[in-house]
């Protein structure tokens, strides 16, 4: 069974399919932020999704992240390593060069386990 939520006008911001949740591409707020702020206020978004469907960061599988500056990676590096436990790391990939939205330096998708 799939199970759509939070619906917008293109897509729903999480799909859940059995045990799996796809929570589509998260941006910032405050585009006055740097890389590390941005993606801390991005984490805090997922936290809260994440909960609303039953799931949490310490069962993420994959997450993707979309940088639009790659040359600020170690600033993405510090937020993620403060939020999550080195025990449960998803799968990741950091792809550079991405053209985002004016402001957006980052744009991060996830799948997680229920």
């Amino acid at each position: 069974m799939i199970t759509r939520h939070i619906p917008g006008k293109i897509h729903h911001r999480v799909v859940e399919h059995g045990d799996t949740l796809y929570i589509g591409g998260l941006v910032a707020s405050d585009k006055s932020k740097d890389m590390k702020g941005q993606a801390e206020e991005i984490f805090g978004k997922l936290d809260e999704l994440l909960a609303l469907a039953g799931s949490s960061k310490e069962k993420l599988l994959s997450v993707t992240i979309y940088s639009a500056a790659f040359d600020q990676k170690d600033g993405f590096n510090a937020a993620w390593t403060e939020w999550l436990d080195p025990a449960h790391f998803p799968v990741r990939a950091y792809i550079g060069g991405a053209e985002l939205s004016p402001g957006t330096l980052v744009e991060i998708t996830t799948v997680a386990a229920k």
